[in-house]
């Protein structure tokens, strides 16, 4: 993993070599602090940040020592065991927190960084809503936490609960970063996150799938709604809230207008020019196959009954503050190239979506089944 990783921060280092002179420079420079950067969404932040002029300074556990070759500060420490101390004394204009889901981290945090950076930038989640019946917007209610004590929660527990600490522990972090950082907090939900560089398949199974051609099992009619953000339209548009200083919350999905399941399926489907046929399976059969949402069927879920509105994210505050989404076929195509450069033993199995033996295996069911 750690190899993979810094190949894909490599690639993204090239990116900011090109997008250097292809991206307009900032009004004004920031000293722009990145808890985390080593993930996912980081090295598109840092890539963008570079090209626009603003010095980085990245704070992780330096897995990945100078890995843009001398072009950001690499502060070392560690959140887990509450080593920030190469943090203290420092000052910066925006801190961008990646990766935190404990509330602790955010305290911590707040402990070194209160009064020494003028806009705090958290990454949270849409799974902070209680509920996905129906379309919200930012004001919709959070789940709450209902264990004993939040602030004792760990990677451990976290892991334990199998995901569900994690919507309640969100926003249990949004909360505390108001509490530490006040006014000058800003919260962005994303939703589903996408594009090349994303280690769990959830998209990435539509470009390969549909580039191998044959039959391939969709879920549904093809009506449903879907929502996802690009890696790097979400990267991007975090720098230019923090050039901004844009405040408050706001839900980060897409794409700008509704995008159905069948849409998505036609534009993967073209941008990777694939002969694929699409063989649209009722939810009745997918539920008693056990085929389920979301993981066997990456990107979709049922657009009715409870998850009424987990792809009907209100998306209108965020767009009014700039939000702005790459064409769905340029993500698809990115994300191919992206998946053909991995090692052949992480392309040889992907983390999402159904295995070829059972879609052939369903597919055949289906197709005997009296209609």
């Amino acid at each position: 993993m750690a190899t993979t990783r810094r190949a894909f921060t490599g690639a993204a280092l090239a990116m900011a070599a090109a997008a250097a002179s292809e991206t307009v420079a900032a009004p004004r420079k920031l000293r722009i602090l990145i808890l985390g950067g080593t993930g996912f969404t980081g090295p598109h932040q840092v890539r963008y940040a570079l090209a626009r002029g603003h010095q980085v300074t990245l704070f992780n556990r330096g897995h990945e020592p100078d890995a843009w070759n001398g072009q950001v500060e690499e502060l070392i420490g560690d959140r887990n065991t509450g080593d920030l101390k190469a943090l203290e004394g420092r000052e910066w204009d925006v801190c961008i927190d990646n990766p935190t889901t404990l509330p602790f981290w955010v305290r911590d945090a707040g402990k070194v960084l209160g009064g020494k950076v003028a806009q705090y930038i958290f990454i949270s989640t849409v799974s902070v809503y209680a509920a996905n019946d129906k379309p919200a917007d930012e004001s919709a209610a959070v789940l709450p936490y209902e264990g004993k004590d939040a602030m004792a929660e760990t990677q451990a527990t976290l892991v334990a609960s199998k995901g569900e600490l994690y919507g309640p522990l969100k926003a249990v972090s949004e909360a505390e970063a108001r509490r530490q950082f006040g006014a000058s907090t800003t919260i962005i939900r994303p939703g589903l996150i996408v594009g090349p560089g994303d280690e769990t398949d959830r998209f990435t199974y539509w470009p390969v799938r549909l580039a191998k051609g044959g039959d391939v099992m969709a879920p549904g009619d093809g009506r449903d709604p879907v929502q996802f953000i690009d890696a790097r339209d979400l990267a991007e548009w975090t720098i230019r809230a923090a050039e901004r200083r844009t405040l408050g919350v706001f839900n980060a999905t897409g794409p700008a207008k509704t995008l159905t399941m069948g849409e998505m399926l036609a534009g993967v489907s073209g941008a990777v020019g694939s002969s694929a046929k699409l063989v649209w399976v009722p939810e009745s059969f997918l539920d008693a196959s056990n085929v389920s949402a979301w993981s066997d069927m990456p990107v979709w879920v049922p657009g009715h009954g409870d998850t009424a509105g987990f792809a009907r994210r209100d998306i209108r505050k965020a767009i009014a503050a700039g939000l702005t989404y790459r064409p769905l076929a340029i993500t698809a195509k990115d994300t191919q190239v992206w998946f053909r450069s991995q090692p052949a033993e992480r392309q040889a199995k992907l983390r999402s979506g159904l295995p070829s033996v059972r879609e052939e295996t369903l597919l055949a069911l289906w197709k005997a089944t009296p209609r």
